[in-house]
């Protein structure tokens, strides 16, 4: 996975780190996607317990991803394991959306003093406010946060989505904002990068029949290449701001605009008119926007129809 990732372009892969007897109770039941894709007689630990890696499995892990040029992160998802992933000394700190309320977790990951990626799944805005608040508090400063909209549901409908959450994070709580994405396809995706994510999460597996209880709503590796690609199709369209001419247009603007040209014969020292001015592609000369200073005007010299006006 690691390597089709940083084939495929994407700047981080993140992994989850977590201790099940840390991270569940015996009794408590899977979230009903899970039930839907790994079946509903085991409990949510015993699940967990399957899909949880070593230590030193992140270790190598961290070492591939040098390797093959990509950078790596981990969710952590209870407090031992926040404090092994900080001594991989990762780029970033994520918190998962179950997170957003865990004061003390909050605090120890504004301890570290690294930038922070927030989801905010299942979370009212009163909520989002006073994790950032809590990170604040606790000496990191809002520049280093990017909160992530987040609906934590697998699959995701678009229509649940609210992408426009980002512009209500950034306006009201004065930081970065992204998309942690979990609807089919690549098209919520490359929608937020156009309403301006700074950052995209986005699953992706080797093979959606594999045993899990995420594949099924995972991109294909394929796709996550062709959404490497579009967002930086995306971030080049948005371009400045600026309203002007491109290069390209330059080349062509005497080939497609209008400009003053004869309608019939115009003898030298007759007025131009309505009547014997037109205004066609000609490839160049007096432009369009001439036409009311050129009207009343004597020609300086003969014209036949057709005749761009100099």
């Amino acid at each position: 996975m690691i390597r089709v990732a940083a084939k495929s372009g994407a700047d981080y892969i993140k992994f989850q780190t977590f201790d099940p007897n840390e991270l569940a109770t015996a009794s408590v039941a899977k979230a009903q996607y899970q039930q839907k894709t790994t079946g509903p007689r085991e409990s949510q630990k015993k699940m967990l317990q399957k899909l949880c890696l070593t230590q030193n499995q992140f270790r190598l892990l961290k070492k591939e991803c040098r390797r093959q040029g990509i950078g790596f992160l981990s969710t952590a998802f209870d407090l031992e394991s926040l404090k092994f992933v900080e001594s991989l000394r990762p780029a970033y700190h994520k918190i998962s959306s179950g997170d957003i309320d865990n004061i003390p977790f909050l605090r120890q990951v504004a301890s570290y003093g690294r930038p922070v990626i927030l989801s905010t799944g299942m979370a009212t805005l009163k909520e989002v406010d006073k994790a950032i608040l809590s990170l604040v508090r606790a000496g990191l400063p809002k520049r280093r946060i990017v909160v992530l909209q987040c609906h934590t549901d697998y699959p995701t409908q678009p229509a649940d989505a609210n992408l426009r959450v980002m512009d209500t994070i950034r306006k009201k709580m004065r930081v970065r904002s992204g998309l942690s994405d979990h609807t089919p396809g690549i098209a919520v995706a490359l929608a937020a990068v156009a309403r301006g994510a700074v950052l995209l999460e986005k699953h992706f597996t080797l093979d959606r029949a594999m045993p899990g209880p995420d594949h099924q709503a995972s991109l294909s590796h394929g796709e996550l290449a062709q959404l490497v690609r579009g967002i930086g199709e995306v971030e080049a369209a948005l371009g400045d701001g600026i309203k002007r001419p491109s290069l390209r247009e330059k080349r062509i603007i005497n080939q497609v605009r209008k400009f003053l040209v004869a309608n019939r014969t115009i003898r030298k020292g007759e007025r131009f008119t309505s009547a014997n001015l037109g205004l066609k592609r000609s490839g160049g000369g007096i432009p369009a926007a001439k036409w009311d200073f050129y009207l009343g005007r004597k020609a300086r010299r003969n014209y036949q129809p057709d005749d761009t006006i100099r």
